[in-house]
């Protein structure tokens, strides 16, 4: 009998007793290509030996000392790393202890940000349906992933969402990348005018939509749209690049490839590829200009804030990213493995969309192709597939509620940034054979 309460309270669990590469082993011996990185966490595989290195070499020198009392070398190191590496403006680092901190922490920055300056009206929060920002009360409040958000609505704070720039389910037929950008983004626009311009403090997004809507890009100029409508009303930009920043879409940050730098960036996952809990947020100058010349602090806070060990691991991850030149592999990597899916399922009757971009890529099932209909709910089709795929030693991320948080499924990937041809192509063979038995399970 277990004493821990899993995810699944009845759940019986493989035990992990090691890891290799991009492998994980459980305690029959059991080998499973980890084709999700977990949760998109994994970036180097696992027990890479540099950050075991770094790991150790921080350990015999100081574990921890708390932020109230002092900086660490590593901490400040990691800033620097992370500042070098950012969108032009973002010029200070936060770091907390993950993705669902570094939103908590982003929003509250923004509110404090207006206060700061003189305009303390500002108290509505906008993001998008279909997207995941984290479970904290905020995070889960401005995320718009409803299966998680239902039971804890007494909780949440007023939040307010418009439709995601999801090509797939809401571009009109016929409708250009261009003009289903405008459409996409004119909803960000008509919701701050319905909330009152002065009354808004920021607008937050997933820069590629992660694991709720399974690895969906934005389309044409979507996002320098998004930036202008924010600029033309004083809105802060907030970018989720938790789950698809920090190297996963084959560019340092998600954002690089759409031409826009945020106001506030949150990351976390692959910051530290796992081998310690970490996140960080990514602010302006101006936000740090407005808490230093007002009241001269940020009011927020967590005990293993700026953790040394934390650091340290974050900080060997992203030089080992640099040294080995693994965007170029990530970039690589993505584009075989969308065309092995492509050949795999491109005619498949039950899979309506591949898509995705660098090693973070998803299908989404569907009943019917031409109407795109999703399988009943009830038949728990992302359960059956990831069952399936496990069976055959593969880790994938199946998720439900790909289209409104009730109907639709679908199987995101997100393997180590290290993974090689050979791998890709076992990655797409078990899938469709685990897909093909889910599906044939369904009668």
């Amino acid at each position: 009998m277990s004493h821990l309460l899993h995810r699944a309270a009845n759940a019986v669990m493989p035990v992990a007793i090691g890891g290799q590469g991009i492998e994980l082993i459980d305690a029959t011996s059991k080998r499973y290509l980890d084709a999700s990185g977990g949760a998109a966490v994994s970036c180097l595989g696992h027990n890479h030996p540099a950050v075991l290195e770094a790991l150790h070499r921080q350990l015999d020198k100081l574990a921890y000392a708390h932020t109230g009392f002092f900086t660490t070398e590593t901490a400040e190191k990691l800033a620097d790393n992370l500042i070098a590496g950012a969108p032009t403006g973002l010029g200070r680092a936060y770091l907390v202890s993950g993705g669902s901190e570094a939103v908590e922490a982003a929003l509250k920055m923004a509110r404090q940000y207006f206060v700061e300056k003189g305009q303390p009206q500002r108290r509505h929060v906008i993001a998008r349906r279909q997207s995941f920002h984290g479970n904290t009360l905020a995070a889960l409040a401005a995320g718009g992933n409803q299966w998680r958000r239902a039971q804890f609505l007494p909780l949440l704070i007023e939040t307010h969402h418009i439709d995601p720039c999801f090509a797939y389910r809401f571009q009109a037929p016929g409708e250009s990348d261009e003009a289903y950008a405008a459409r996409a983004a004119q909803a960000l626009e008509d919701k701050i005018l319905q909330l009152g311009p002065s009354e808004v403090i920021a607008f937050l997004a997933e820069t590629v939509v992660g694991a709720t809507a399974g690895a969906v890009p934005p389309v044409a100029d979507y996002f320098r749209r998004i930036r202008e409508i924010c600029d033309r009303y004083g809105v802060l930009l907030i970018l989720d690049e938790v789950m698809c920043g920090m190297g996963r879409t084959g560019t340092l940050h998600a954002c690089e490839q759409e031409g826009v730098t945020p106001d506030l960036m949150t990351i976390a996952k692959g910051l530290g590829g796992g081998y310690q809990p970490i996140g960080a947020v990514l602010l302006s100058d101006a936000i740090f200009e407005a808490f230093a010349k007002g009241s001269g602090f940020f009011q927020h806070g967590h005990t293993y804030m700026g953790h040394a060990m934390a650091a340290a691991a974050a900080l060997a991850v992203q030089e080992t990213i640099v040294r080995d030149d693994l965007l170029a592999n990530v970039a690589a990597m993505g584009e075989r493995l969308q065309t092995g899916l492509e050949q795999r399922f491109g005619n498949h009757a039950h899979i309506g969309d591949i898509r995705g971009r660098g090693l973070f890529r998803a299908v989404e099932f569907v009943a019917d192709r031409g109407s795109k209909q999703a399988f009943n709910p009830a038949l728990k089709l992302n359960a059956a597939v990831k069952r399936e795929a496990m069976a055959r030693g593969l880790m994938v991320y199946a998720m439900g509620g790909t289209i409104d948080g009730v109907r639709g499924d679908h199987v995101l990937l997100a393997p180590p940034f290290i993974i090689g041809p050979d791998e890709i192509d076992a990655v797409v063979e078990r899938l469709g054979d685990a897909v093909d038995a889910a599906l044939a399970g369904r009668g």
